[in-house]
This record gives C-alpha cells, sequence and structure tokens, in this order.
C-alpha cells in the first residue's frame, strides 16, 4: 500500500524505521509466562513490550463491591519506573488509571463472567518497556492472558495504535512518529476490534484528522488487527514458545 493522503503534499513521506506506511513493526507473543497465574502473556510490538497476569475468577473484596448477578473485571495498569529514559514515578497514575478503565470497557464487550457471581477476575498489565503504542500492546496480551485463564470470552479482540503524519495515514506508530510535529503533527488513533464480528471495543483520537481520513485509518487498523489476531491464537496453542511475526 503507498501513502495515503487526501488531498495536497505530506511532509512525511518515509517512515524512519524503513517501513511501510501499512506496516506493523516485528511482533513478539508468549502465552504461559508466569507459572504462578492463572493466565498471563507478553506481547511486543517494536521496542514496546507489555506483559499481562490474570487472576480469578476469586471472591471479591471488599464484598460491598459483590454484584450477586455476575462476576466483576478488575483491570489495573501500570508502566514500570524505567519504561522510558525519563524515570517514570511509581505508584498508581491518572493516565494509567483511564488507559485501564477504557481497557477494561474494551472487554466487557466480549468477557462473560455471568457464571461467576460475587467473583472478580484481576488482569494486571505492566509495561515494562515503552516505545508508543503500551495500551493497545496492553490489550493484545491481555486478550491472551484471559484466553490461557479459561475466561469465557465470546472472541478475541486485538489492537493497533495507527496514526497521522501530516496527511500520511500509518499503521502501528512508534514513539518517534508520536512526537511528530511538522505540517499538521501527529494524530494518534489507538484501535481494539473482535476478532469474527469485527467490532470495535475501543477507538480514541488524539489529534487533527477528517472523517474520510478517519474511515481510511480504521480500514487499515483493522487489516492490521487481523495479523495480529493470527499471532495471538498462535500463541495460544503454542504456550512457553515465543511466536514471532
Amino acid at each position: 500500500m503507498g501513502t495515503k493522503k487526501l488531498s495536497g503534499e505530506s511532509s512525511y513521506t518515509k517512515r524512519y524505521d524503513g517501513r511501510k506506511f501499512d506496516e506493523l513493526r516485528p511482533i513478539i507473543a508468549k502465552v504461559g509466562i508466569v507459572p504462578s497465574a492463572d493466565g498471563s502473556a507478553m506481547y511486543q510490538s517494536g521496542k514496546t513490550r507489555a506483559i499481562a497476569v490474570v487472576r480469578g475468577p476469586r471472591l471479591l473484596h471488599p464484598k460491598h463491591l459483590e454484584n450477586p448477578r455476575k462476576g466483576i473485571m478488575r483491570v489495573t495498569y501500570q508502566m514500570m519506573a524505567f519504561s522510558v529514559w525519563d524515570r517514570i514515578k511509581p505508584g498508581k497514575s491518572r493516565r494509567g488509571q483511564e488507559i485501564g478503565k477504557v481497557s477494561e470497557w474494551a472487554f466487557n464487550e466480549v468477557v462473560d463472567l455471568d457464571a461467576f457471581p460475587n467473583s472478580v477476575v484481576d488482569l494486571i498489565i505492566q509495561i515494562p518497556q515503552a516505545d508508543a503504542g503500551t495500551r493497545v500492546a496492553g490489550i493484545n496480551a491481555a486478550a491472551m492472558a484471559l484466553a490461557q485463564a479459561g475466561i469465557p470470552m465470546s472472541e478475541m479482540i486485538s489492537a493497533v495504535a495507527s496514526g497521522k503524519m501530516d496527511r500520511t495515514l500509518v499503521v502501528d506508530v512508534d514513539k518517534e512518529e508520536e512526537d511528530y510535529e511538522d505540517g499538521e503533527g501527529a494524530t494518534d488513533v489507538p484501535l481494539a476490534i473482535t476478532s469474527r464480528s469485527k467490532k470495535i471495543t475501543l477507538l480514541q483520537l488524539d489529534g487533527k484528522i477528517s472523517v474520510p481520513e478517519l474511515r481510511d485509518i480504521i480500514s487499515m487498523s483493522k487489516k492490521a488487527c487481523e495479523k495480529i489476531n493470527a499471532i495471538q491464537m498462535k500463541a495460544l496453542k503454542e504456550p512457553g514458545k515465543e511466536i514471532k511475526g
């Protein structure tokens, strides 16, 4: 696929790392990385790495949060202190809480906890290394961890952060692209989609983009997610083995 642009010339004509505009970064996926967990997985895209751990279903504490009709899922997202060049302050952050909540909403579309009343499934996402796209890497790792834990899901979820550099649409944005400032600057569009029904369970936008451009970027992201899903499924079939793509 060539450069995607609607009108006029874009200042972004070649990706910094030499990828095609619709090309994903190298991927590594592995399931079963934490033996003591009910489910666990690692997903790496380029230099961005995410680890997800599932514990539960188990009894929910404090008890006043229990739901007698179904279980609940709690998602915790955290970037480790040395995941980026500038050391991050340890502990909870507003950004981490926001990403944890939107990740929870994304999985609520496919996770079925009706069989586990008064219970909780804890999903912990850690980012030990970051180079943009951390929330979608976390979702990809989390989907594999939930599947390995045997949590009922109607279908899998795959995610990618695409974007627009000036007038050029690209798939799987890295940090250098995320910071692009020429022309119209950078626009970041994280998206998560279900594997069979192709339902979008997460769509966020940070930047400037037209409706036709957004349609194109969603189409590009869906195709990329199909490739990601194939890697996730292979990793689930071969736990303990690094699957590369």
